[in-house]
């Protein structure tokens, strides 16, 4: 075999893509097969070979690592939420790997929860559902859906083990704290129960892993005996349930990227038909939320819908004729409306509006209300809010210089009331740091939001280095968040950067539109302009500038590696969608045909090929000089599969791209490492990586 001083040499094995006249040679189409033999010993290969590289890190990756665990408080409580005669909460303990899943009595009238802030067990605790025990010796864990029955009865919880996303699906009877011989296997996220605990309802997916059927299970039965209520045909649209916040619906929403179409149940009557809100209409999205009657309004839904009406309005419709959709909150360009939750005396609607997210609380009988918030770059949206009849709103707020904080709202007068702030420990002090709202100026003049964050005392000589962070699909904005990681870049002079490129959310629905289908290419030049203005403004210098990106994010990594690679002095891509063009011509993947509203639909529009074909990250790589790259994917990733990484890397490597490292996890999937000290050991090994490299350029 080869020296792990010598970078892996896939082996060619001639395939011709052909596609509307065009000939594409693939000579790494062969890693699709796990089957292979050569597969996994590549990947093994390749993982060798980074460790080697990267041996000399080791030191570093140990103290990046230390200091995440010495900020963070290991042993910690969640702020507690009432629902019904209970508080939920999750806790944390110190040296395992995943949360504990709690509840505790609640007094009567009790409205203010039990103080958390110093991280210590609540006395009387009832453990609903430690993650350590159920993941006992297994590698990887990860929850598909927590759901305790409206009569606090029973939980049912879902479980998978390799981070594939198929979950087997249990239920606890939550007074004994057995698991009953209930068991579905194959399932996906999402679970709704009837009014009475009785029924539960869950999904499953097709072939191409797409939610596309609604069961029925009969607490105490045989799964061979499930009923399926509802079914999609149509494998653009992917279908979710879930529960009015009311709980008296059970809610089956099928949507695609461009189209919905709404189901409800009453939840008291779980065998009847479902009723239909409203016809799917071609471009129409809408979702529905229900409301009971109260003093002076009658029993509504609640419909957030986009029908002549780009930025979405919140409508009303009377529970007899649902289709029949009254202004509440009207259309509004200026304002994308996002969300909203149903208290059974108020509404509050999640929004967006100049580039912020926002909540409006509107409570019946009075003028709506926009919380207001002090920084000038912020993040704030709803947290756990289970109780329908509560007066106190809960949400997080959260910057890149303040942690995570949760707080209560009166939804009578307004007032914040701060329920605790995540602990970062050692000393941080949030005053040594700025945040910025910056532009940079794209080729055809649009302006591109930066939100910037840096010590106080980081020079804007272009000597500081910089981590410039995007995303830029699906109508996902990357808001400001915290990160206790991040603060070992910022601690070491370093500047991060999120670029809110075209195809994200951040400046409403046409932010999204000019970023997807025939102007995704606005997403890579958004990201390439982001680059240039921080050099330009003396954040940083292009040596030093380090691109990140994960998912879609990868997508951006392989483009903008092929159209610039020397604004860049690195990039790191996590999960990267750079084989997009071959995988979107496959409906038999998961998530193609769905994709295609996004992307494209290559397979049957030649010139939607020829668009994708022009951008594709792994279709354009040739010989040319690229900066030093890190990939990492997932050998169970069903969303982005772990060839696509593998293949980039590899046809990298053959055109002689310098400095490219591969690193798969081979026992976890999309999101990477489960437990919570394997996650800090990734991160510190990408952190590690990077701040090597900025070293390097000098």
């Amino acid at each position: 075999m080869r020296s792990m001083s010598t970078a892996p040499v896939a082996k060619k094995v001639p395939f011709v893509r052909s596609f509307h006249g065009d000939e594409f040679q693939d000579d790494y189409a062969w890693l699709a097969d796990k089957e292979d033999p050569d597969t996994l010993p590549y990947l093994t290969a390749e993982n060798e070979y980074t460790e080697q590289q990267t041996a000399h890190l080791e030191s570093l990756r140990e103290t990046l690592f230390d200091e995440i665990k010495r900020r963070t408080q290991e042993t910690d409580l969640s702020v507690p939420s009432r629902k019904g005669d209970w508080w939920y909460y999750s806790r944390t303990e110190e040296g395992k790997q995943y949360g504990i899943h709690c509840r505790l009595a609640a007094e009567n009238d009790q409205i203010t929860p039990p103080d958390t802030k110093d991280g210590a067990a609540l006395p009387g605790e009832v453990i609903l559902l430690d993650e350590n025990a159920v993941a006992g010796d297994q590698p990887f864990l990860a929850l598909g859906t927590f759901d305790v029955s409206p009569d606090d009865r029973l939980l049912a919880y879902s479980t998978d083990f390799a981070g594939d996303e198929r979950f087997t699906l249990r239920i606890k009877d939550l007074t004994t704290g057995e698991d009953l011989a209930d068991e579905v296997p194959n399932t996906s996220y999402g679970t709704a129960w009837s009014a009475d605990g009785t029924e539960l309802f869950y999904l499953t997916v097709d072939d191409a892993w797409r939610p596309n059927q609604v069961w029925r299970h009969t607490v105490g039965t045989p799964a061979d005996q499930d009923t399926v209520v509802f079914e999609e045909p149509d494998e653009r649209f992917w279908v979710g349930v879930g529960l009015s916040r009311s709980e008296a619906y059970i809610v089956v929403q099928t949507s695609s990227k461009t189209t919905s179409e709404v189901h409800v149940l009453d939840a008291r009557t779980p065998r009847d038909d479902l009723q239909l809100i409203a016809p799917r209409r071609d471009g129409v999205e809408y979702s529905v939320d229900h409301q009971a009657d109260a003093p002076g309004r009658d029993e509504r839904f609640l419909v957030l819908h986009n029908d002549d009406a780009e930025n979405f309005e919140l409508a009303t419709a009377p529970i007899d004729a649902p289709a029949d959709w009254t202004p509440l909150i009207p259309h509004d360009p200026a304002v994308r409306l996002s969300d909203v939750d149903a208290f059974a005396g108020h509404v509050v609607v999640h929004l967006r509006k100049d580039g912020l997210t926002g909540l409006r609380v509107l409570a019946d009988g009075e003028q709506p209300r926009d919380l207001a918030f002090p920084e000038a770059v912020y993040t704030v949206e709803p947290a756990g809010n289970p109780d329908y009849a509560t007066t106190q709103f809960r949400l997080h707020y959260t910057s890149l210089v303040t942690p995570d904080s949760v707080f209560d709202c009166d939804l009578e007068t307004g007032e914040l009331t701060l329920r605790k702030q995540q602990p970062v420990l050692g000393g941080y002090d949030p005053e040594q740091y700025e945040q910025f709202r910056e532009w940079a100026t794209a080729p055809d003049g649009t302006k591109v939001p930066l939100s910037i964050v840096a010590r106080k005392d980081t020079p804007r000589d272009g000597s500081a280095p910089c981590v410039l962070y995007g995303y830029g699909a699906y109508e996902i904005s990357m808001d400001p968040w915290f990160s206790v990681a991040r603060l070992s870049l910022l601690d070491r002079g370093f500047v991060f950067v999120v670029a809110h490129v075209r195809g994200g959310g951040e400046l409403g629905r046409h932010w999204y539109d000019d970023g997807k289908l025939g102007h995704k290419i606005n997403t890579f030049t958004d990201f390439i302009a982001a680059a240039q203005a921080v050099v330009e403004a003396g954040w940083t210098s292009v040596p030093r500038l380090v691109a990140r990106g994960g998912s879609a994010g990868g997508l951006l990594m392989g483009a903008i590696a092929n159209m610039a690679p020397e604004a860049f002095g690195a990039i790191v891509a996590e999960v990267p969608f750079v084989d997009a063009l071959t995988s979107i011509l496959d409906p038999s993947l998961p998530l193609t045909v769905t994709e295609w509203e996004e992307w494209g639909d290559p397979l049957h529009d030649p010139e939607a090929y020829a668009y994708i074909r022009s951008y594709a990250p792994y279709d354009n790589v040739e010989e040319r000089p690229y900066p030093a790259i890190l990939a990492l994917g997932g050998l169970n990733d069903t969303r982005v599969l772990y060839h696509e990484p593998a293949k980039w890397v590899a046809k990298l490597r053959a055109v002689g791209a310098p400095n490219v490292l591969l690193k798969t996890e081979m026992g976890a999937g999309h999101s990477g490492p489960s437990g919570r000290y394997d996650a800090w050991r990734e991160a510190a090994f990408a952190t590690a990586w990077i701040i090597d490299i900025v070293g390097k350029a000098g």
